[in-house]
């Protein structure tokens, strides 16, 4: 059993990092904002732009949504002409979304823009630090993942 001290540190951690990534959210979001989009549709292209088209049913798991609130954001972004369904020719019960020329521009123009947003969000590291948070935090998240 941990110690009182290591509880309350435990406890601290949780509270620091919980307020550090609603921080960060917050600024994230807000960049987000500016291009017109929600975080989530940001998301939905941002995996559409690097990775190319994806079957619609697997969105959710590859950006962390709940897989009822994909088909309103791909409609969302259909709407916007920044990304179009395509049926699988292989199994006609998969659908892909595809992104489109003119969602392919706007990311081209607003993902570096992003990339810098970030920079700036996360300058009060060096990149050492960056590094080494990079690695706590995944060793964070597998020990919670194997609870």
């Amino acid at each position: 059993m941990a110690s009182a001290n290591e509880q309350d540190l435990s406890l601290k951690l949780f509270v620091v990092l919980s307020r550090a990534v609603q921080s960060v959210m917050k600024r994230v979001e807000e960049d987000i904002k500016n291009y017109g989009l929600n975080p989530t549709e940001f998301a939905v292209l941002e995996l559409l732009f690097n990775k190319g088209d994806q079957p619609i049913q697997k969105i959710g798991e590859k950006i962390l949504l709940a897989s009822s609130s994909i088909t309103y954001v791909v409609d969302k972004l259909e709407k916007k002409k920044y990304l179009i369904r395509k049926p699988c020719p292989k199994d006609r019960r998969v659908t892909y979304a595809s992104i489109t020329p003119e969602g392919q521009e706007l990311m081209s123009t607003i993902f570096p823009e992003h990339k810098e947003a970030l920079q700036e969000i996360f300058g009060g590291l060096n990149a050492e630090e960056k590094e080494n948070m990079i690695k706590k935090l995944k060793k964070l998240g597998f020990h919670a993942q194997e609870l």
